[in-house]
């Protein structure tokens, strides 16, 4: 007789009970490689049980946005470009004034551009939370330090 083991492929529920925070340091990073990291820690694919249909992500706190680097020509010339829904309504924020008025927005646009463009890739990027100095508000759910 032959015996048949059947593999079975094990789903995970999501984890919004034991959400666990992890802390990144901004200062001296680069853009792309920082929120490739952050990206993947959103999706949850830092861990071994990752589901790509199921939120297994852990939250991340971001310091230091202002620090963030960019590489090449990229400060002068990379543009964050919205339309307002009004005729005319084009606009165009140059990186610079981007990091002087709102450097948290810089890291949030890049994670977003990363992150799947389902409902669930938004549930995942709401996890997200991004501050412009050394200082954060999220002391209480204890974030773990993360060294890239």
């Amino acid at each position: 007789m032959v015996s048949v083991f059947k593999q079975r492929t094990k789903y995970y529920k999501s984890n919004k009970g034991e959400l666990q925070w992890m802390l990144f340091d901004a200062k001296g990073k680069t853009l792309g490689r920082l929120a490739s990291q952050i990206a993947k820690v959103l999706m949850g694919k830092h861990k071994p049980d990752y589901t790509p249909n199921n939120d297994l992500g852990d939250g991340v706190v971001v310091i230091n946005a202002k620090d963030i680097v960019v590489t090449g020509h990229k400060e002068a010339q990379k543009k964050y470009i919205h339309h307002t829904g009004f005729m005319g309504g084009l606009k165009t924020i140059p990186y610079r004034r981007m990091q002087e008025r709102h450097p948290e927005r810089i890291i949030e646009i890049a994670v977003r551009g990363m992150m799947p463009k389902t409902k669930l890739g938004r549930a995942m990027t709401k996890k997200l939370r991004v501050f412009a100095g050394a200082e954060h508000t999220l002391e209480a759910q204890q974030p773990t330090v993360v060294e890239i």
